[in-house]
């Protein structure tokens, strides 16, 4: 039942209309999660309209949760954040149905609980449950938009729409749990989740009612120090590689430097930590005399023991691409992106600027 006096400024939308407001009325969604991701999403799809609302969480609402996950109050303290949440919902719309249920999901229950919904919301913080949500959204064929925060930084991407890419698809392999940071321990700029969950509650109804163009196939970055961000575009069927999108106006969330200004700057002193991101057989025909590390990018993961994160981190490959991805999944496994440096053009640029630093054979 659409409420037009509620819902008017919606209905008012081409794009929307009473049709459109009426699928949002009849939707099922659930969200993962109702802290500093969730309580902005819950809050904007409560608003939209959505007809019913699942909530997993096991946590209880903490005092230092409230900086950030604003739809939980001082009162709260202490009790379950899906009770909270749902307080929150329901008080600002009584015809919402809301199911809450205070756990965790894991393995066990993961089919039985999202099973049924048209759209899942990540608003988890850890990345067991992210590929736990990737797997089980695969095989029950439902779309998910997917959200993360680390300090100043944060992405939002959409996957499993229509068969389009899923989340291994862009992350294949999974950083150790020790080397990703909580907000508790890393901390989190308070409005940065608001910013992520608005944009993640957006292509949730963008979904539901079938208008725009959701971030299938894009990563969003967004970078709120200096209120930057940037697409880059990935596929299914080209596993863990990346092309930016153009026009690139805007800085990433790491660093891109010529093979002019790296030169120049480590002739002058400046050590950054420089790995080659190619295969062994590309390195064995020509290498940067410099460099200090290989991995081959899809396997940058496994070398995080020996890549420190007290240095600048200097990345390349052939020609830019695949280095974006490993500095990406470094990102993911909690290095500083004002650290890591994307070498432009890569050893090919490399060598129009030092061509007797390149070793062949």
């Amino acid at each position: 039942m659409v409420d037009l006096s509620r819902h008017s400024r919606h209905i008012l939308l081409p794009q929307v209309g009473a049709q459109g407001q009426a699928k949002l009325s009849q939707a099922k969604v659930v969200c993962i999660g109702a802290g500093g991701l969730g309580s902005p999403v819950l809050q904007y799809l409560a608003a939209a309209g959505i007809g019913k609302i699942t909530i997993i969480d096991d946590d209880i609402v903490d005092l230092s949760n409230l900086q950030r996950q604003v739809i939980h109050r001082t009162q709260d303290v202490g009790i379950p954040k899906v009770e909270s949440a749902k307080r929150f919902i329901n008080q600002l719309d009584a015809n919402i149905i809301v199911n809450i249920h205070n756990e965790r999901l894991v393995e066990n229950n993961a089919i039985a609980l999202i099973k049924g919904h048209d759209v899942l919301i990540d608003g988890t913080d850890n990345l067991p449950t992210r590929y736990l949500i990737d797997d089980t959204c695969k095989k029950l064929d439902i779309p998910w938009v997917y959200g993360s925060v680390y300090r100043f930084e944060g992405q939002v991407s959409v996957f499993n729409l229509n068969h389009g890419p899923i989340y291994r698809d862009l992350f294949p392999v999974p950083p150790p749990n020790d080397l990703i940071p909580s907000c508790s321990d890393a901390g989190v700029l308070g409005v940065l989740p608001g910013m992520v969950g608005s944009i993640q509650a957006s292509e949730v109804i963008k979904i539901i009612i079938g208008i725009g163009q959701p971030l299938v196939g894009r990563l969003l970055l967004i970078d709120a120090m200096d209120m930057s961000m940037k697409t880059l575009s990935f596929s299914g069927s080209n596993r863990g590689k990346f092309e930016e999108s153009k026009p690139a106006a805007v800085e990433s969330m790491f660093h891109s430097i010529t093979a002019i200004d790296a030169k120049s700057k480590m002739d002058a002193g400046w050590k950054p930590y420089f790995i080659d991101v190619r295969s062994k057989m590309e390195n064995k025909k020509s290498k940067i005399s410099c460099v200090d590390d290989l991995c081959m990018h899809e396997d940058i993961l496994s070398a995080v023991n020996r890549i420190p994160k007290d240095r600048d981190i200097l990345v390349h490959c052939t020609a830019g691409q695949r280095s974006q991805l490993a500095i990406i999944l470094l990102l993911q496994a909690g290095y500083l992106g004002e650290r890591l440096f994307n070498l432009d053009g890569g050893i090919i640029a490399w060598n129009g600027v030092d061509p007797e630093g390149i070793i062949y054979g």
